[in-house]
């Protein structure tokens, strides 16, 4: 049985269009492979440890392989159990919606705790950074209150940009990515956004997904 993580970082839920179109990634999923297992994690309801002063003791304990006092211990012990349970996914789907031309800020925490050396990348002088996460697929569903993938925006767009960058430094580059944009303005233009993003969503798990699974 294989599993699919999804990661939701949105907290308007009913009200999100990244997570509408998320429902629908999962539901036509589910249909495709009715065995897959999905994992649900709703940043905004989880606990994540501040990233404080014992959490970065403990981090350059482990690089130079000094023992860890027993505060850097619980709090390296927290680390490896959430980036534990990203990287036994098989599969990926993240729904984010723009923030200040970025990411939420509940979910740049979770790219903090996640991306650790010797967990997530590794490094070595011959060959430098090397992401270390394996993943059959990964889908990321953007919703974006403007236009931001026009020639005049898209400098402007810090959201796909930055998820781009940190997932390829983990490892994670053959990457799906979904744009729902815009989603404010007129309802007829909102609406065919949001519409036109659930088709791509559907045909991604038929036709991708289904190879993988």
């Amino acid at each position: 049985m294989s599993r699919l993580l999804y990661i939701e970082s949105s907290p308007r839920k009913n009200d999100s269009s990244s997570i509408a179109i998320a429902k629908e990634f999962i539901e036509t999923l589910s249909k495709e492979d009715p065995d897959i297992e999905i994992d649900v994690l709703d940043l905004w309801d989880e606990d994540l440890p501040s990233f404080n002063g014992n959490v970065i003791d403990a981090k350059y304990a482990y690089l130079h392989g000094q023992s860890l006092s027993s505060p850097g211990i619980n709090a390296w012990h927290k680390i490896e159990k959430i980036v534990e349970r990203f990287k036994t996914a098989d599969h990926y789907l993240f729904s984010i919606p723009m923030w200040n031309f970025g990411i939420p800020y509940v979910l740049k925490h979770y790219i903090d705790i996640l991306v650790q050396p010797g967990l997530t990348f590794q490094f070595s002088p011959e060959s430098g950074y090397t992401g270390i996460v394996k993943a059959n697929s990964t889908t990321v569903i953007y919703a974006r209150g403007g236009e931001y993938s026009t020639p005049e925006m898209q400098g402007l767009d810090f959201q796909k940009k930055y998820m781009d960058l940190l997932l390829g430094f983990i490892g994670i580059t053959d990457v799906n990515t979904i744009i729902c944009e815009p989603t404010l303005g007129e309802p007829d233009s909102v609406e065919e956004a949001k519409q036109k993003a659930v088709k791509q969503a559907r045909e991604i798990v038929t036709t991708f997904y289904n190879k993988v699974k």
